[in-house]
This record gives C-alpha cells, structure tokens and sequence, in this order.
C-alpha cells in the first residue's frame, strides 16, 4: 500500500503530541499509521513511516508497543512494526527495515558516502605493509591466502585487489540499512553501519565504517563495550565484552569475547579468541586463544590452539616489524611458549618452551619442538600417537556452526595429499641425516634444530605407519565405488583418469587442500580476466573444494606406485593384497598407540588431586565419579570399536582380493 502526505489534522494531532519539523510535506505515512504511537520525535529532511501494530515483549514480559517515542530522525526511512525510542542524539540517512527495536541509543549516522568496511585494507602478518588484504562482504580465507601470500605473482594480486574495489564500489551508499527484525539497545556511537537482518547489538560502545552480515538462520550478535573501526563481521558471529577490533574481518560462526584487542587481523570461519591480543595475523579456520597473556602477532594460523603466555617476536631490533612466520595447520602452542620470526611449524605439531633460532620445521609434521638447555629439539611424527591430535580432528566438524551458507571451503582431513606428501619429504629427510651422519649418531642436527637418534628412527616409522593408512584409505575407498568380477576388470578401472588433475604438489589455501595445479590454472584465469569477480572466484573455490576425494585418488594411486617401488604398468592384485594388509596393520598399530596415550590419563599420576579429604580408595571413586572409568571414556570406546572396523574392513576386502589371485 502507497504511503502518503499527513493531513493538516494529522500534523496538528503530531504537534499536540510534541513533534515539530521543518517540513511536514516531506514526511510519507502508511495509510493505516496510527499516530498516537508518535511522541515526542523531531523530523527533518524526507521521512517515511510504516505502520505500528506490533506489540515488543521484552525480557522479563514487560510489553511494548513499536512506534516512535523521543526521538530526533533526518532522512530516515522507518518500515513497519517497529519500535524506536529514547534516541538521545539522532539517526540520520538510514532505512530500517520492519520489526526493528531501536532503544537508548546515542547516534546512528550514515555522514556522506561510505562503502561500510568494503574496501578497507588489512597490513596483516607484515605490520609494515606489502601484503595487504582489500575486505569485502565475500572474502574467503583462500582469496585472503592468494592476496597476501602470491605476492611473486603481482598481475594476480592486482586483479584481486579490482575485484575487491569493484565489490566495494557496489556497495558505496550516502544511505545506511538495518535489516528486518534488528534489535540496538544500550548503544553508543553508530556511524556508517550496514546492519543485516535479526542483528543484536546490545551496549556496543563505538561501531564505525563496518558491515554486520547478519542472517535470521545465523544472526550477529554484538555486546556490551564493544569498538570497532573498519571492519566486517559474517553471519553466525559474535563479539562481546569489550573487545576492541581495528580494520579486522570476522569470518562466520567465529567468537571474539572477554576483552580481546586485535588489530589489522584477519579471523576466518569459527574462530574463537578471547582475552588476549592479536596484531597483524591471518587467523585462518578455527584459531582459538582462550588466555589474557597470549599474543599472536604477525603469523597464519588455522586449526591452531594458542596455550597461555603464547607469544611472538616479529623483529630482530634491527629494521623493525618486517618478519613473519607461519604455523601450519593443526599446531598449538603450550604455555609460556616463545617463537621468534621469521619461522615455519609444520603441520600438528606441538611447540613447547622459547625457540629462537627460525626453525622451519613444514618437512616434519606433526612434530614436537621442545627446549632443553636453549636449544630446540625436534621430535619427529610424534603427535601421529598423541589423543589430543585425533580429539582435535574429531571436535572440528562438530564445532563448525555454520549454516547452509558457507563462504570458507574447509577441507577436515588429518591425512590429505598436503600433510602425506610433507611426511614423504620427511621421511627423505631423515634418511638422508641418518645417512650423513651416520645410523649411530646420538643426536642430528636439522634447521637449527637438533633430533636424538632414537626420535628420529621413532619419526620414520610413524611416518611410515601413516603413509600406509591413507594409502590404503584411499585404496578402499576408490574399490568401493567401482563394480568387478575379475581381476582384469578391477586392474582396468582401478587407475584414475588420464585427464583428471592431482598429480604433483598439493597447498593448504587456509582450509581448502587442493592441487597446485589446479590452484595455478585458476591463477592463470584471473590474470587473463576469465575469472574476474568475487562471485566468479569463489565459485571455482568451491567447486575445486568439492571435487576433493577424485582428486585425492589421482594422487594417492601416482604415489601408491612409488611408495610401493610398483611399475606403472605392473600393478597387480597381489600389489593391492600387500597394501590392504599393510592399511590393516598400520591402522591397529597406532589406534593401539593412542589406546595406550588416552590410558595415561587414567594412571595413577593423574588421580593426584582427588579425594582431597579420603584417603587413596576416596580418590579412586572420586576420579571415577568426575572423569568415568577408562573402558566406559567415550573416546576409549571409539578407539576400540575403530579397531574392530577397520579390522573387519580389512579381512573382507583381503578376503575378496584372494578369490581373484
């Protein structure tokens, strides 16, 4: 229904109600607008009205009626049904969409034209400048990754860096937009904010130059003292307690919370950070920190936990904050632990104690970097054992809590072609110090790093143990999928296609794994202007990500050949026999590893604290009362029902091989 002119009775009934303008002919209503629920409201340059019918029921049951009650609006379109009240200064060029609840608010203003946080530039992981990162209300970590990391590839960056003014261009306004159903109460100074749908924002202290990304199915919520200045916030989100973000984006699902202080920062999908502070880092997946005394500083990170007291250094007090380091997906950090850039941690692995001679450790995943004496020690694949690793990989895809829409392409997998293929070059590695050094060194020296002989010999064979697995994983996998009655055609329908990519390198864009090859291409389209939007990007991005497990295979069957010393042209069933009875073995050898790691958490030492006012027998039921006894611990449960499966998957397929021999 069209809106209209007031009437002379209906502007006279406004001026009894204590409302003044400087122009009633500018103002529209809804026809069906019931002025009693206007009192007290100023109204300057063109206004709009929806109708007042909706009653608000606050917490605690107190009803409210939506209208406008002492407020000051300039340029302002208000939908219907929504309640705006107590506005101590103005909100000026806005249009706010119905069933909004606006009370006790400072300010809203949209001052000349403003792209809300589009186009901003982050100076992340080097503070000086040089890989910096346009935001836009679409960025993915993997478009983040390409930006700042393929520096080497300037066309593409330039490219990138179009795409993001162009997106931002689009979204340049002299107007601001709150969207359907928001609630702003208790809040401060508002400037420049595009505020999407089912948006809470409760006692924010200062909110400028940004876009909240809200949706009904994962709204935003922003709390009490919040500041934040340049930045983008993704649906599913939520910041609260004073934090304090400084040209950030905040991927979706993520929480920031209890203080935390960030500036020119990047934190991709379900990040949670709280309490402490961040400076120029690229926080990619599921980078938590929990601690006041942790500071990560001028690094990328994905699936990581930061301990307490984590810090960094990214400067040797000679040119200033120019260095940068990296800690691959899956590593943590334990208290008090001390890394000085520039430097490189491989993936899931473990850095205890200070570090300060730039180990690159990306050769030798899931590794511990451990101090003794000033030196770093590096303990090779142990973390393939450790339970809090599996735990971690497990919790991810449960803790992801994203909806339907998800702008990150997060690839969960322990074992993918990125971290086999880092242990295969560790295993060369470790042959070759074995090698040169000679088999009875006691310790070998690596990156700064020093390895005793019995980690090292450990190293090879975890590395060995996991090759095993996923080969095999992969193996079954692509036999289950295809149909054979003989060995002819099961050797015929084994190999991928010949046109299918994933041979060669594979990268970790920040939660996507994919080919570089298929990486390049896409580079190579961006440059010759095929892929030349946001939208256009992300797609590729996404569809590469979907067609993960073809591409696995391409890779895992090249390497299978290799691994295995098998001709390219001689694979047989009796070749596939071996690598399912290896798959088997290896699987049981390291679930019966971590069934033994998860067990020293029930040993007596960890009883200590217990039955405080009993004596050893108190302790006992005390444990058992908090923690469960060992063989009912859920994760002890799975770890031998693992077994069992992959026992059983193993005898069948071994058991169909053998009819084909």
């Amino acid at each position: 229904m069209e809106h209209r002119h007031l009437t002379d009775s209906e502007i006279a009934q406004l001026e009894m109600q204590s409302c003044s303008s400087s122009d009633w002919a500018r103002i529209l209503i809804h026809p069906h607008l019931d002025l009693k629920y206007v009192r007290h409201c100023r109204f300057s340059g063109d206004i709009c009205l929806g109708k007042f019918e909706k009653t608000f029921i606050l917490p605690g049951g107190i009803p409210k009626h939506s209208g406008l009650f002492h407020a000051t609006l300039h340029n302002v379109h208000v939908g219907d049904d929504c309640c705006i009240e107590h506005i101590k200064n103005y909100i000026a060029n806005y249009d706010i969409s119905s069933g909004c609840f606006i009370e006790n608010v400072d300010i809203i203003l949209v001052d000349g034209e403003t792209s809300f946080g589009n186009g901003v530039e982050v100076t992340v992981l080097n503070e000086t400048g040089g890989r910096e990162v346009t935001l836009h209300d679409a960025l993915t970590a993997h478009e983040a990754y390409i930006e700042a990391i393929y520096r080497h590839r300037p066309l593409v960056v330039d490219r990138l860096k179009k795409m993001a003014e162009e997106r931002a261009l689009q979204k340049r306004s002299s107007r601001g937009f709150i969207g359907k159903n928001c609630t702003i109460v208790d809040a401060g100074y508002i400037k420049n904010l595009y505020i999407g749908a089912y948006t809470k924002i409760e006692g924010a202290g200062r909110l400028k130059n940004g876009t909240l990304n809200s949706r009904k199915e994962s709204p935003i919520h922003i709390g009490y003292g919040v500041i934040a200045d340049d930045f983008i916030v993704q649906d599913g989100s939520s910041i609260e307690d004073s934090t304090t973000l400084t040209r950030c984006y905040v991927g979706q699902s993520c929480t920031l919370g209890h203080g935390y202080s960030a500036s020119d920062s990047l934190f991709f999908c379900n990040c949670q950070e709280e309490n402490g502070e961040a400076c120029a880092i690229f926080a990619g997946p599921f980078t938590v920190t929990h601690h006041k005394s942790t500071l990560l500083i001028a690094g990328m990170f994905s699936f990581m936990n930061a301990g307490s007291g984590s810090n960094q250094s990214n400067h040797m007090y000679k040119l200033g904050p120019i260095h940068q380091g990296a800690m691959e997906r899956g590593a943590k950090t334990a208290s008090d632990s001390y890394i000085l850039w520039p430097a490189r941690i491989g993936a899931f692995s473990l850095v205890m104690g200070r570090h300060t001679t730039n180990p690159d450790t990306s050769n030798l995943p899931f590794s511990y970097l451990i101090e003794k004496n000033g030196d770093t020690y590096l303990v090779p694949a142990v973390n393939l054992r450790s339970v809090g690793t599996i735990r971690d990989v497990q919790k991810w895809p449960k803790r992801d809590k994203r909806t339907d829409h998800r702008l990150d392409s997060v690839n969960f997998n322990l074992l993918s072609p990125y971290t086999i293929a880092r242990m295969l070059r560790g295993i060369e590695v470790l042959e070759n110090l074995k090698s040169l050094s000679g088999k009875t060194s006691d310790t070998y020296a690596y990156q700064s790093a020093k390895i005793t002989n019995h980690a090292l010999n450990k190293g090879l064979s975890l590395y060995r143990l996991a090759v095993n697995k996923f080969l095999g994983n992969s193996l079954i996998s692509r036999l289950e999928k295809i149909s054979f009655n003989s060995a002819a055609e099961l050797l015929a329908q084994l190999p991928p296609s010949s046109d299918t990519p994933g041979r060669g390198e594979w990268l970790d864009l920040s939660g996507l794994i994919a080919p570089k090859q298929s990486i390049t291409d896409i580079l190579n389209r961006i440059e010759s202007g095929e892929i030349c939007s946001i939208d256009a990007l992300n797609t590729e991005l996404s569809a590469l990500h979907s067609r993960y497990y073809e591409l696995e295979w391409t890779w895992a069957y090249e390497q299978m050949l290799l691994f295995y010393q098998i001709p390219d042209d001689g694979l047989t069933v009796q070749h596939l026999h071996h690598i399912i009875a290896q798959w088997k073995s290896s699987v049981i050898t390291l679930d019966e590893m971590l069934y033994a790691d998860a067990q020293k958490e029930f040993s007596l030492s960890a009883k200590t604290g217990f039955g405080f006012d009993g004596s050893a027998q108190t302790a006992e039921v005390d444990f058992e009362q908090v923690r469960g006894a060992f063989e009912h611990n859920p994760f002890v449960r799975e770890v031998k029902h693992h077994i069992e499966r992959k026992s059983a998957l193993g005898d069948l397929w071994l058991q169909r091989l053998h009819t084909l021999l």
